[in-house]
Formats: C-alpha cells, sequence, structure tokens
C-alpha cells in the first residue's frame, strides 16, 4: 500500500498573497482543508498549510514559504498528497487506490468476476468498474447487499450480485 495518496491538483494562482487553487481529488474539497500539513510534487516536500477555505468546488492554500505570486506559480500543475497515517477512515470506507487491483470473487462460489479496475463517484453510491478477463467491463454498485467483504490484505473484494445484475454478459 502507497504511504502517500494523490488528494489534489495545484491548478492556478488565486489571488495576490501566493494563495493556489487546488482542485480535489478527494471526496470533497472540505476534505482537503481539513490537513494542517500536506506533501507537495514527485518529491512529497512536506509543507504547512497556513491557511486553507473552500470556494465553489476547488480548496483555495496558502502554503508556507510561497507567499508571492511568483512563488506560486511555481507550483502550478503540482500534485498534493496527504500521508495515509494523517487520516482515520470510517470502519467499511476505503482509499480508492488502495480498492484498484482488487480480485472480485463471487462471495458463495468463489468464481471470479474479473479485477477491480475504477471506482466512479455517482452521488447516490460508488459503482465499482469490474474487467473480466477477456471480458468486457462489468458495473457493479458499492453497496451493503452486493458487496459481502473487502479485503485488502487478501487482494480480494466478495460480493453477492444482485438478481439480473450480471446476466447481461
Amino acid at each position: 500500500m502507497k504511504d502517500y495518496l494523490e488528494i489534489g491538483k495545484i491548478v492556478t494562482v488565486h489571488g495576490l498573497r501566493g494563495d493556489v487553487k487546488v482542485q480535489p481529488w478527494c471526496d470533497s474539497p472540505e476534505f482537503l482543508c481539513a490537513f494542517p500539513v500536506l506533501y507537495l510534487g514527485k518529491e512529497k516536500k512536506e509543507v504547512e498549510v497556513l491557511d486553507a477555505r473552500v470556494q465553489k468546488n476547488m480548496a483555495i492554500l496558502r502554503l508556507d514559504g510561497y507567499e508571492t505570486v511568483e512563488q506560486a506559480e511555481t507550483l502550478r500543475n503540482q500534485m498534493l498528497y496527504l500521508h495515509r497515517e494523517d487520516v482515520e477512515l470510517e470502519e467499511g470506507t476505503y482509499f480508492v487506490q488502495d480498492l484498484i487491483g482488487l480480485d472480485v470473487l463471487d462471495a458463495d462460489s468463489g468464481v471470479s468476476y474479473g479485477t477491480l479496475k475504477d471506482v466512479l463517484q455517482t452521488g447516490a453510491n460508488d459503482v465499482y468498474v469490474v474487467q473480466p478477463e477477456g471480458g468486457k467491463e462489468v458495473l457493479i454498485p458499492a453497496i451493503p447487499d452486493v458487496v459481502v467483504e473487502t479485503d485488502l490484505e487478501a487482494g480480494c473484494m466478495k460480493i453477492r450480485p444482485l438478481e439480473g445484475l450480471l446476466d447481461a454478459n
């Protein structure tokens, strides 16, 4: 498992104080604004967040060491990361990056439906995109009625598909 997880991308400078506008790659801009320390770029350079606020669907951050427009401009298109240990997830919730690549198995027969390739956030509930070997993608609703168990250690997710869900394939 990765220690550092992508949380957002710096897209532009905001204002004259060196603030940056960040496109969140996480649940919400509010979630992104909750961290006092983030990690910058490929080197994962630790950077203190001096100020954080939400504007529309973006996060506006003031980062320590970047007090001018010129300094902030050097951050454009850089990724921001959080450290896994800085987040306490509720039971039954997972980082998308940890789910990608899981083998999706039938909870009763053990038959493999394929590999979890993506997670679509639809609003009501997430949808898992599962790629069977040699077949076309299957969409699985990420709801308790379907997802029986997620075992990151074993690298698998056990599901019990709703009637008719996989019949089209």
